[in-house]
């Protein structure tokens, strides 16, 4: 978990400290907490993720496996984190996304917007700097005959 300060320091003020070296101390002082636990950040990233057009699916083949059998349990819902890893500091984290994306989607552009997405989405809910997003293109979505839109096959009679 990580712990985020409440107030931010509006203008600090100097002193020296005992050793001679000078210390910036806040003119504001904090009046509590907020800490984020690191299933937060990951359900954030996995969301982001899962907003960008051309991302298939989030996890590598057991995790997509396990979460398949979830989606067919009453009740039971997919992990908004799953294929998602981070890693949270004080004031940072870093991300690392599993995906699974479609075919005919240039891989680059797609992490790409991926990354921004993530980057935007949990530093404008977190207040944490993002440091890295890693991106793992574990597989290639390819449509399967009969997956494809149905009303393109509507056949001779209505």
């Amino acid at each position: 978990m990580t712990e985020v300060s409440a107030a931010k320091t509006v203008s600090p003020t100097s002193k020296t400290a005992g050793s001679g070296a000078v210390e910036k101390v806040p003119s504001e002082t904090v009046r509590g907490t907020t800490t984020i636990a690191d299933v937060v950040v990951q359900k954030i990233a996995g969301l982001a993720t899962r907003e960008v057009p051309g991302v298939h699916a989030l996890g590598g083949g057991a995790a997509r496996a396990f979460g398949a059998l979830r989606e067919r349990i009453p009740g039971a819902s997919s992990s908004a984190g799953q294929g998602v890893s981070v890693e949270v500091g004080e004031r940072q984290t870093a991300v690392d996304l599993q995906i699974v994306v479609e075919y005919g989607v240039s891989i680059a552009a797609l992490t790409q917007a991926v990354r921004g997405n993530v980057i935007r989405a949990v530093e404008g809910m977190t207040g944490l700097e993002v440091v890295e997003v890693n991106i793992a293109v574990d597989d290639l979505h390819l449509p399967v005959e009969g997956e494809e839109d149905s009303s393109a096959h509507t056949g001779r009679v209505q």
